[in-house]
């Protein structure tokens, strides 16, 4: 069972760490993905971090603002959120890619998704 938490209500240019936590798994098996979803819009890809944390990938959207990082000791996976922006107000889901490969940027890519976070960003 996956978990993401962490959200809240912050303004724009202010920062914010999200943690996802798995029980029952060991994370270091797996990527990881973190997906947002806002109000009346689909669900998007935010970025992934692969098994061994050496490799990341983020959407353009968030590219050099949002940093993706892992402890595969803690178990736990992080979302660095810097200079947020009103469009950053979203849900945020973690979600765990059973592929032995990198993972991917598609949500039909992930298997198990945690129950999402708020994140609300106010100008």
């Amino acid at each position: 069972q996956l978990q993401a938490f962490g959200g809240g209500l912050v303004k724009v240019g202010d920062s914010l760490r999200l943690s996802c936590t798995a029980s029952g798994r060991t994370f270091s098996n797996y990527g990881v993905g973190w997906f947002r979803q806002a109000p009346g819009k689909e669900r998007e890809f935010v970025t992934a971090i692969s098994r061994s944390g050496g490799t990341t990938f983020y959407a353009d959207s968030v590219k050099g603002r949002f940093t993706i990082s892992r402890n595969n000791a803690k178990n736990m996976v992080y979302l660095q959120m810097n200079s947020v922006k009103p469009e950053d107000t979203a849900v945020y889901y973690c979600a765990v890619d059973l592929n032995v490969g990198l993972p991917g940027t598609r949500d039909s890519e992930y298997d198990y998704w945690g129950q999402g976070t708020q994140v609300t960003v106010s100008s």
